[in-house]
């Protein structure tokens, strides 16, 4: 059984999925301290947060058997990601499951700002009528600036079309023909900070997003523009934008989140009488609690008992639909990535993965993370598809990943080229019903199947090698269950892929090394 350990409170809808789930045992303890999450996490296989819990590195050290922490929620900041990452531990999140429900509160944000709604609203509560003092704007024929056009972000922009407003956004992710079906004109940060009436952030929060709209930015601002922040404290600096509105040059702010949440009481901007504040309420409606609710039991759940992955923020994730169609070449570039690692004794310096025919038109990211896992696993006990990239990066391996459709012996092939102690060169193609084969090692070309023990022997081509092998390895009982013969007649050299059904010890390779005409023995583990 795989524990999961749920330590925020969750929709009941997404703790029944977690719960009727054959082969999981859950945990419901929301309202950890840090000191019982500590013990809590010991033994969990997976993690259910939302903004409360904090996944510090400590948290991450003491969590011996965790495999994956999924946030009900977009904003994985509460999650120390490179700690996460380094132990191989997926992070998953519900990037869709309260889109509509903030960009609704952004825009109900904006139009409370626009007319001074909440400030209405309280002078009203006090016996006042101060019709004159609330005057506010037309939003309709003004110009909103949306940063970001992300899944918030193009909902916010549709809404403000609906206004009748004038959009504009700033997103250099976002392709101009994408920015035009939204009716969005796309434009630079700075022109937009100088042409907007109203300015929305829709961004996560970054190392480069932090302090985005800062002092430098308020300066190319509008006379008198209004701020509205639902994503993430931080992406606005707090005290330049108190001074922007108390100079003026900010009209008002309406924020639904802060650096420190919750604020003091008595928060400057909490209290300045042009700022709106609420308690980080752009996710919180029914309907956004129980779609997230259920969005991240069914990740996790799939994760722990099928190996599926699904927006996971720290690896390459993929729909059901593709990983149907990449299975079989993950499977394959594994493989690989195995074969590749046991030949090279020492430190590898490249490798180059190159995706010929069908498989070029895939996602290949998984795909090439796999090769890595492979290539790494017998230089360590704890790499996955979560921390190969990584592992790789520290140890100065530089990653190749090219395309080509040029023409081959098979539809798709998948060729690895390592550079470093050995140069060495493994292809493989997927055959007919999804199986793996190795079709070249280095000059050679053949038709393997990559499974168990293998011995790859690197001989001259001459009478009685293959009866000699089989004569030894019979005599030290080990059985062959498949050979593979290749041979490069221009240099008077053969090669074999031998599967057989036990691994040799060092004393039957050292045998086989010594026979006539032999090159090189090598035993891989696939």
């Amino acid at each position: 059984m795989a524990k999961v350990l749920v330590s925020d409170s969750l929709a009941e809808q997404g703790r029944e999925i977690l719960e009727q789930a054959r082969g999981l045992e859950v945990d419901y303890r929301p309202n950890l301290s840090p000191e019982e999450l500590l013990e809590a996490i010991r033994d969990a296989d997976g993690l259910v947060i939302r903004s409360g819990t904090k996944v510090t590195a400590q948290v991450i050290e003491a969590a011996e058997k965790l495999r994956v922490v999924g946030r009900a929620g977009i904003g994985v900041d509460n999650v120390d990601l490179a700690a996460a990452t380094a132990r191989g531990i997926a992070v998953v999140n519900t990037p869709e499951g309260n889109n509509v429900t903030t960009a609704e509160h952004a825009i109900a944000l904006l139009v409370s700002l626009a007319r001074h709604v909440p400030q209405a609203n309280a002078s009203m509560k006090t016996g006042k009528w101060e019709k004159k003092r609330f005057t506010g704007i037309e939003l309709y024929n003004r110009t909103l600036g949306v940063i970001g056009l992300g899944n918030i972000g193009r909902i916010v922009a549709l809404r403000g079309r609906g206004l009748g407003m004038k959009v504009i956004a700033a997103d250099p992710h976002i392709a101009p023909e994408a920015a035009q079906r939204l009716d969005v004109e796309l434009v630079p940060l700075d022109e937009l900070f100088a042409r907007a009436d109203a300015i929305t952030v829709h961004v996560p929060r970054t190392r480069e997003t932090t302090g985005l709209i800062g002092r430098q930015a308020l300066t190319k601002t509008k006379p008198g523009v209004l701020i509205v922040n639902a994503a993430r404290g931080g992406i606005i600096d707090e005290e330049a934008l108190l001074e922007a509105l108390d100079d003026g040059r900010v009209a008002g702010a309406a924020l639904d989140v802060f650096v420190q949440e919750p604020p003091a009481a008595d928060h400057p901007l909490v209290v300045h009488p042009n700022v709106i504040c609420t308690p980080h309420l752009g996710a919180s409606t029914e309907q956004a609690q129980v779609n997230v609710a259920v969005a991240v039991a069914e990740q996790v759940r799939d994760f722990l008992l099928a190996g599926l992955v699904r927006n996971a923020v720290n690896m390459p994730s993929v729909s059901a639909e593709v990983l149907e169609q990449i299975r079989p070449y993950l499977t394959l570039a594994e493989k690989l990535g195995r074969f590749q690692g046991q030949l090279c004794p020492g430190a590898i310096e490249e490798i180059e993965i190159e995706y010929a025919g069908e498989v070029a038109d895939l996602r290949v990211a998984p795909i090439t993370v796999a090769v890595l896992k492979g290539l790494l696993e017998s230089v360590s006990d704890h790499v996955n598809m979560v921390n190969a990239p990584v592992l790789a990066q520290q140890r100065g391996i530089k990653v190749v990943e090219s395309k080509t459709t040029r023409a081959s012996d098979f539809a798709s092939a998948i060729t690895t080229r390592v550079r470093g102690c050995v140069d060495r060169l493994v292809a493989g193609a997927i055959f007919h019903g999804d199986q793996p084969r190795i079709v070249r090692v280095d000059d050679f070309m053949l038709e393997a199947i990559p499974e168990g023990p293998t011995l790859l022997i690197h001989n001259h081509d001459r009478p009685g090698v293959v009866g000699t092998v089989g004569s030894a390895l019979g005599e030290e009982g080990l059985n062959i269950s498949r050979m593979q013969l290749a041979l490069v007649r221009e240099r008077g050299e053969a090669c074999m892929l031998v599967n057989i059904d036990n691994a040799p010890t060092e004393e039957v390779l050292e045998r086989l090394r010594s026979l006539p005409n032999m090159i090189a023995v090598q035993l891989v583990e696939l």
